[in-house]
């Protein structure tokens, strides 16, 4: 298993402590959770049940009645006997009681819950039952590990790690499974035998991220352009329908989620809060906050604030590469080249979103940046900047890393198949930029000029400019 090292140890060392273990595990959905717990504990997993997905049921009452049949044929097929199916949680909680205390009690006992959030349908109480398992019953079972696993970050965060009801406290542990960085997406692909340098390997996380799920479907002996044709463009494209499942599997409302993912996607800085609600004619209140804060604490969406500004001007930003790809090349196209990557690769289109995408992979790597830099233990912000309201060229910097040793790394990103050569025109934007940047500055800060770019810099009379350069194998650091 690639890159889930940390994730494995902890479960291991939790396993081994004979105390009782109530362990949420939570990320993007395709991320690995499942896989990690498999990996981890294999036979050693007492009982397993996944919840079904929501999205097909007509009726609460019917969604009820199906998660509790499901959960009652895991029971049966897991050793349970002579029992009849629960008409509540409250009763499938006590059969699984049932089921526990008829094994030896000296036995470690795993209980793993996949798909958490799918069991919770509307007004079934299971939030309810599962606090009485855990409270009155399974914290007092030394032998018992709960882990419970979900990929609706938003009600793994609310309902069980952010708790303020019975649930408040009682988790022992939790972990976040993050996608894999490009060392580890290297790593998972040279496992597979996939065969690809480090600037296609780039444009592959720029296309499906750090996520196992997708980059598991690039095949050996094919290309960068023919793996993102089979998997994307060609007819019955493996992934051509990923994007809807996605957000249906994940969401109670996705038609909703998916407008405010094409808008957030329209421009790359992001938007505050109140131009979404003015744009797509919502109320900026609670609604469209809650809209916003679950697509954060899924993944999808970025929540910064934008050097200069208020603390109170938060802006949301779209930085999933699976959907920023989508989005740029897949939606709405009802007639697609087979063979697109193949016949556009040197397009605008593909251009420019090399562009924009090299800046979110970047924004993804700041500790390997920081670790290029020497700065690794130095706490710093990073964010975006510009200077709106004026239309001189040069005010808005990429990247900028402001350190509390007084430094300030304003970013220069760009991807490109060659070293980077500044000329003339390029240098005066440059210098142009850091004027406007050190009027907002204290005197006692300085200003880095610091250019990140696939194959280093072409050194001429401009190149001076640039005081640090990090390269695309700097984003390849192992931390």
């Amino acid at each position: 298993m690639i890159g889930r090292e940390n994730e494995r140890q902890t479960l291991e060392r939790l396993y081994e402590r004979q105390k009782a273990e109530f362990i949420a595990i939570y990320g993007r959905r395709r991320v690995g959770k499942t896989f990690l717990v498999d990996e981890t504990f294999g036979d050693r997993i007492t009982f397993r049940h996944a919840g079904l997905s929501p999205a097909e049921w007509r009726s609460k009452e019917e969604a009820l009645s199906a998660q509790l049949s499901h959960f009652y044929q895991s029971l049966k097929l897991q050793g349970l006997q002579s029992a009849v199916c629960p008409t509540d949680w409250l009763e499938a909680f006590y059969l699984l009681e049932t089921l526990l205390l008829s094994m030896p009690k000296s036995d470690r006992q795993v209980v793993f819950l996949d798909e958490l959030p799918w069991m919770d349908t509307e007004n079934s109480h299971f939030i309810t039952a599962l606090e009485g398992f855990w409270n009155t019953w399974g914290c007092h079972r030394k032998n018992l590990m709960l882990i419970v696993c979900g990929s609706a970050n938003s009600w793994m965060l609310d309902c069980l790690i952010n708790n303020h009801g019975g649930l408040y406290g009682r988790l022992t542990h939790s972990i976040r499974l993050a996608p894999f960085t490009l060392r580890e997406s290297e790593q998972f692909l040279q496992a597979k035998g996939v065969k690809l340098s480090r600037y296609d390997i780039v444009q592959a996380y720029m296309a499906v991220g750090g996520i196992p799920y997708y980059l598991d479907a690039f095949e050996e002996g094919l290309s960068l352009a023919q793996n993102l044709d089979r998997m994307f463009f060609a007819d019955h494209a493996q992934f051509e329908d990923e994007y809807d499942r996605l957000f249906s599997s994940i969401f109670t409302d996705p038609e909703r989620m998916k407008t405010i993912i094409a808008f957030l996607y329209s421009r790359n800085a992001g938007y505050t809060r109140k131009q979404i609600g003015e744009k797509l004619g919502m109320s900026s209140g609670g609604t469209l906050t809650n809209f916003l804060t679950t697509l954060v604490g899924s993944d999808f969406v970025t929540r910064y604030y934008p050097y200069g500004l208020s603390k109170r001007e938060v802006y949301y930003k779209l930085t999933d590469p699976f959907c920023l790809f989508y989005l740029h090349f897949l939606s709405g196209s009802e007639r697609r080249d087979h063979h697109f990557w193949l016949n556009n690769q040197n397009t605008p289109s593909v251009v420019s979103w090399r562009g924009f995408a090299f800046e979110n992979v970047c924004f993804r790597h700041i500790d390997q940046i920081k670790q290029a830099l020497g700065v690794s233990g130095v706490r710093s912000d990073h964010s975006a900047w510009s200077i709106r309201e004026d239309d001189l060229e040069g005010a808005q910097i990429d990247l900028l890393i402001k350190r509390d040793d007084h430094v300030l790394n304003a970013c220069e990103i760009k991807f490109i198949g060659d070293e980077f050569t500044v000329d003339q025109g390029y240098y005066r934007k440059l210098l142009r930029r850091q004027e406007l940047l050190l009027e907002t500055i204290s005197p006692k800060w300085s200003v880095h000029q610091t250019l990140i770019t696939t194959y280093g810099l072409r050194y001429n009379e401009y190149s001076g400019i640039f005081s640090r350069v990090i390269v695309m194998n700097d984003l390849f650091r192992e931390l």
